[in-house]
């Protein structure tokens, strides 16, 4: 994650998962994981050395040859890359619409707007939706917090496969229905 994107999930009101946007709670310590990850043997993949996987990380930021070996899979991945990230829109932050406050998340942005942009009537384009495949980057809603309230209280990736075609989403919903009865 990048930094700003990370500030967002960790802000002191409400902190949440970084992936699922769920709210974290406080958490104990995993002490079977870590009794497990004390007991796994693994192979350094520059020298080949035998270890646990504890010790792992302080092996790799000494280990000559398992950095050249990171390095050379760097390189590899830089010189070609399989497509260009510019061609796929940015669905998951969002700029306010009204001040351009940038980096926010769904539920951020809808908090903020809610917050500092309660009494705005400006005309404004939704961010969310002009983003979506169907969006329409000119609309301007009438009554964006309307809008923001009732359209986008969940997020559209738990509910949407944006490289499925219509007819492929129809079949999935035929099948989960038929899985559900």
């Amino acid at each position: 994650f990048c930094t700003p994107c990370l500030q967002e999930c960790l802000k002191p009101k409400k902190p949440v998962c970084g992936v699922c946007r769920s709210t974290l709670s406080a958490g104990t310590r995993a002490l079977d994981l870590e009794k497990q990850i004390e007991m796994t043997e693994t192979t350094c993949n520059g020298c080949n050395k035998k270890m646990y996987l504890s010790k792992m990380r302080s092996h790799a930021a000494s280990c000559s040859k398992y950095q050249n070996y990171i390095m050379e899979g760097v390189k590899a991945v830089t010189k070609e890359p399989l497509y260009n990230t510019r061609n796929f829109p940015n669905r998951f932050t969002f700029p306010c619409p009204y001040c351009n406050e940038k980096n926010f998340d769904q539920e951020g942005l809808v908090e903020h707007c809610k917050t500092l942009h309660s009494m705005d009537a400006k005309q404004v384009v939704c961010p969310i939706c002009a983003s979506m495949p169907w969006g329409d980057p000119n609309y301007r809603s009438a009554n964006f917090m309307e809008h923001l309230q009732r359209r986008h209280r969940f997020s559209y990736d738990t509910f949407v496969d944006y490289d499925a075609d219509e007819d492929d989403m129809m079949a999935q919903v035929l099948m989960r229905s038929l899985r559900d009865k």
